[in-house]
């Protein structure tokens, strides 16, 4: 039997920032929906980062699965992309979507609740609101709209000719449009916090694409991209460094409110994607350091950001009622660890079997062909 990808089997540094980000969510939700008091200071104040730290990870991983093939002149297999990635993704979500749907009056949900029928097309980011049911789930609709928008660009702008040019200009042009979306809804009174546009899709689907450039740099300029591995720590100096700059401006509206509002967002992912070139460097120190814990979290934390949030707000009543300060220590581990428990177990019982389903109907490497009709070798991944 074909096993699952373990954390050992698993980029180092790539793990690193996986539970970075899961960390960072984390924190934010905790002071958001059971303190409601800045517990962990600034890095709860900026733990709204850690989603867009996914989006450049997932720009990346996605980017890579099509555009190495692309790069090959192989035939791209859509059927059998679409189908691990809704294998993927689609079980863990729908049956959390199931626990909010069964429990409408419960202290997890929202003051309204998106159509179902959005739930079930990922497109409740439209007009979502803060303060409404399963509001979390923003962002996996901005994925899975992009799992569904990135092939064809590949098929229509790389195609025969292997050639970069026209995917690089369109990855440019989106990133200036996500820009310019942000700019104009400031103009209109909405700062890019405001939920139309913090949650709709495109104010923040350029921040995807830093992640894919890495890939597109990796499979077609492969000797620039190996150069640019060769400084891994001064990559991580950078992006580490860059990405305090920008947060410091987004949360202080500098150099203006509008600058902020307007650039913030892309320019943290571009931070971010400095640090994943690290994380993808051999001689990063982001790959020689073994984090204990940070390979399993990572490997849940897909499950991890879907039941954090529900836990939460299902123990701050507990809390309250039997007089329980939030903000002591050992709160805040019982609680955390209670988000993570719930996560760990959507993993097991969900997750786990639907990725050996994956690994059986559509093993990883077999999704396309050399044209002698050879399969391809698997590679690595960031989370399969």
């Amino acid at each position: 039997m074909m096993q699952l990808q373990s954390p050992s089997a698993r980029l180092a540094g790539l793990d690193t920032l996986r539970a970075l980000a899961i960390a960072l969510v984390l924190m934010s939700h905790y002071q958001g929906f059971v303190s409601h008091a800045p517990t962990f200071g600034i890095m709860g104040k900026i733990g709204w980062a850690g989603v867009d730290l996914f989006f450049v990870l997932s720009g990346y991983l996605i980017g890579n699965q099509l555009l190495a093939p692309a790069a090959r002149g192989d035939n791209l297999d859509l059927k059998t992309f679409f189908a691990r990635r809704l294998l993927r993704t689609l079980p863990n979500y729908y049956a959390v979507l199931a626990v909010y749907l069964l429990l409408p009056d419960s202290p997890i949900a929202g003051k309204s609740m998106a159509p179902v029928w959005q739930f079930l097309t990922f497109t409740q980011n439209f007009g979502l609101n803060y303060g409404e049911t399963f509001t979390h789930s923003w962002s996996l609709c901005i994925e899975e709209q992009f799992y569904l928008v990135f092939p064809l660009a590949v098929l229509v702008l790389v195609g025969s000719e292997r050639s970069p040019r026209l995917l690089w200009c369109a990855l440019l042009a989106a990133i200036g449009t996500g820009m310019t979306v942000r700019g104009m809804a400031f103009l209109d009174g909405m700062d890019a916090f405001a939920a139309p546009v913090y949650y709709a899709s495109f104010s923040r689907f350029d921040e995807l694409l830093p992640g894919v450039a890495i890939a597109m740099l990796k499979n077609f300029h492969p000797a620039a991209f190996a150069r640019i591995l060769r400084h891994g720590n001064a990559l991580l100096v950078a992006g580490l460094a860059m990405s305090v700059a920008v947060l410091y401006g987004i949360t202080n509206d500098v150099p203006t409110a509008f600058a902020a509002s307007t650039f913030g967002f892309s320019l943290v992912a571009a931070s971010f994607a400095l640090l994943t070139c690290s994380a993808l460097s051999p001689g990063s120190i982001l790959n020689r350091a073994r984090i204990p814990g940070a390979a399993s979290l990572a490997l849940w934390s897909y499950a991890i950001y879907l039941v954090h949030k529900p836990v939460f707000m299902a123990l701050r009543p507990e809390l309250i009622s039997r007089r329980i300060d939030p903000g002591a220590p050992m709160t805040i581990a019982a609680v955390m660890a209670t988000g993570i428990l719930g996560g760990w177990v959507l993993y097991r019982v969900i997750e786990t079997p639907f990725m050996r389903l994956r690994a059986r109907w559509y093993p990883a490497g077999t999704s396309t062909t050399h044209h002698t009709g050879a399969p391809m070798p698997a590679g690595r991944s960031i989370r399969g």
